[in-house]
């Protein structure tokens, strides 16, 4: 495993180094993008989907559960094989989006892997006719009875099901429909440069700016993101309303009642579930991100609070730089605090060349975790600059990828996570992190430091993740009625970030075109509220913890190990929590609030 030295773009690479940042080792997928190893399973995908459709096609209603043991089996290893050569891809070009090498690589796999996989696209259109008496009798058999929740959630989709051909038309067409248009964002937005103070930068270091202790910095950083997505608008919004018009003619032609409804569908959970979580913490508000903005301002000596100031440190907050190898002991002792067993599991992502660190041109972006397929091993990716924030993203990351490895004895079908459980052991992985950090701190100001973080963290994920899926909600909305220009998605916009923030806040010229840079709305429409679910879960569950350890670990390991096996009613229960209960937002809200308790209590 190779590492490479970066220091901090804020100091211009004056700064002392961070030490050796780890870059990923992907020979565990395939040991270079020309291997042998990987022309021959796109040749075996060919040949497994062909012989899979000659053998099925026409027949799974006469299966009987030996046959459909061996067919589900036979699906995964197609799954397995497809899942490893896009991931492969996948990961190289984001390493390096700007490499054309990469970017041809992905795009050339990405047209085979969908063309020799349109045979299989028979398979759920088939599996959803399959009579639901026989289909109960088949999977009551104890050989295939632990894959029905994938098929149950399969089948929930029959209501929405287009004729086969319809079906293979849209799998055939995705490469050059919502897939190109993703590919488009991703490519523009990497190549994106900011001008400061006459310094050239990408995204990711400008956006580090808006932390900067220097608040002629963080304006700096600022104008010049307002600047350069000012300058795209044109590009952003063509891409917004093409892949909202989009996915309206789909919906429209599946019959889905609402443009979120496919989400929920996707993520096991019901509409009113979300809809009892977005009016919890709209309702809150006021008593969370407004009131807390309210005290920032007065940290900060400031009357009014800019958009640059959102993400400021404390006046009181000493600058310091996290090496690497600081970073790794703090995450891996929070995590051997709560079980040793967690410190294991997190451990091979440091030695193993599973995590790719440092900032380097061409680099997507932000952090994932990516699970790849169930006999290898997720990975991890972050553009690690040693600020306080990014150890918590270390810690984020990890969660996932625990998760991900605990998940991968379900086997492929099972392993892969609704969203809003998918972000359970991240945030919790956060949570133990800063309870770590926060018990061994007696100093009242570093106290102060690490509370305001954690509750600047908790309204990123609760507050203006609600906000986004409410702009996601206006903007479809808005679609529907025609062509948006980007004024009008500005608009939108703007309407959705004065409510969430609060009266303490203003708005420069040029903060209305912010949504351009938010890649969930292009990759995964109304995937944002899942921040939101895993968070209030994840306090209740920290509560819960807090109320009754005993026994706890166990509990959680198992829920961890579910995967997408069973639904989240099923796995609250042994903590004594339901999703569907108003109250059990409240109680995770509350835990924000107390925190703002304790930063206003610190004050007298």
């Amino acid at each position: 495993m190779h590492a490479t030295p970066v220091f901090d773009a804020n100091d211009n690479g004056a700064a002392p180094a961070l030490g050796d940042l780890p870059v990923w080792d992907l020979s565990d997928l395939y040991p270079a993008p020309d291997a042998p190893e990987l022309t021959a399973d796109l040749d075996r995908l060919h040949n497994l989907a062909a012989a899979f459709a000659a053998d099925y096609q026409g027949k799974l209603a006469e299966l009987d559960a030996a046959a459909m043991q061996q067919c589900i089996q036979r699906y995964e290893e197609i799954s397995n094989l497809g899942g490893r050569i896009m991931s492969y891809a996948g990961l190289r070009h984001a390493q390096n989006t700007a490499d054309p090498a990469r970017a041809k690589q992905l795009g050339d796999l990405q047209a085979r892997v969908t063309e020799d996989t349109t045979p299989l696209v028979f398979f759920s259109l088939e599996f959803n006719r399959i009579p639901d008496d026989r289909y109960q009798a088949v999977f009551a058999d104890e050989r295939v009875a632990r894959y029905k929740p994938v098929f149950d959630r399969m089948r929930a989709m029959r209501p929405h099901q287009l004729s086969d051909e319809l079906e293979q038309f849209l799998h055939d067409n995705s490469v050059v429909g919502a897939a190109a248009w993703n590919r488009l964002f991703d490519e523009t937005m990497t190549a994106l440069e900011f001008d400061v103070d006459g310094e050239t930068l990408g995204l990711e270091a400008t956006l580090n700016l808006l932390t900067d202790h220097d608040r002629s910095r963080r304006e700096a950083g600022a104008q010049a993101l307002a600047v350069t997505f000012g300058d795209n608008q044109t590009l952003f919004a063509r891409i917004h309303n093409t892949l909202a018009k989009e996915k309206a003619i789909e919906d429209k032609w599946r019959k889905m009642p609402a443009p979120q409804y496919g989400r929920h569908l996707s993520n096991d959970v019901e509409p009113e579930v979300v809809e009892a979580l977005r009016a919890a913490v709209v309702a809150a508000y006021p008593r969370l991100s407004h009131r807390y903005y309210a005290l920032k301002a007065k940290w900060l000596g400031l009357d009014k609070l800019q958009v640059w100031d959102r993400n400021a440190p404390l006046p009181t907050e000493t600058p310091r730089l996290i090496g690497w190898d600081e970073a790794r002991q703090i995450v891996l002792d929070a995590y051997a605090g709560f079980d040793p067993k967690l410190a294991d599991l997190a451990a091979p992502f440091f030695d193993k060349g599973w995590i790719d660190a440092g900032v380097t041109p061409g680099k997507s972006p932000g952090a994932f975790a990516h699970p790849t397929v169930t006999d290898v091993h997720p990975y991890v990716l972050l553009n690690y600059l040693g600020k306080p924030r990014d150890v918590m993203t270390l810690a984020h990351e990890l969660g996932h990828g625990v998760h991900q490895r605990l998940a991968a004895a379900q086997g492929e079908l099972l392993a892969d996570t609704p969203l809003t459980l998918a972000e359970t052991a991240s945030v919790f992985g956060e949570m133990l992190t800063f309870r770590a950090l926060l018990d061994k701190t007696t100093d009242p100001a570093q106290r102060k430091t690490l509370l305001a973080g954690k509750v600047e963290d908790m309204i990123n994920t609760v507050v203006r993740q609600i906000a986004f899926y409410d702009f996601e909600s206006k903007l479809h909305a808005a679609r529907a009625q025609g062509e948006l220009t980007p004024e009008d998605i500005n608009a939108l916009w703007m309407s959705v970030q004065a409510e969430s923030l609060g009266p303490v806040f203003e708005f420069m010229p040029g903060y209305e075109t912010f949504w351009s840079y938010i890649p969930h709305f292009v990759h995964s429409p109304f995937y944002v509220y899942a921040y939101a679910f895993g968070d209030g879960l994840v306090n209740a569950l920290y509560a819960a913890y807090e109320t009754t350890p005993e026994g706890f670990q166990q509990k959680y390991f198992d829920l961890l190990r579910a995967g997408g096996s069973k639904h989240h009613s099923d796995l609250l229960a042994p903590f004594g929590l339901n999703a569907s209960d108003a109250a059990f937002w409240d109680k995770g809200l509350s835990m924000i609030e107390g925190f703002i308790d304790e930063l206003e209590a610190l004050e007298e």
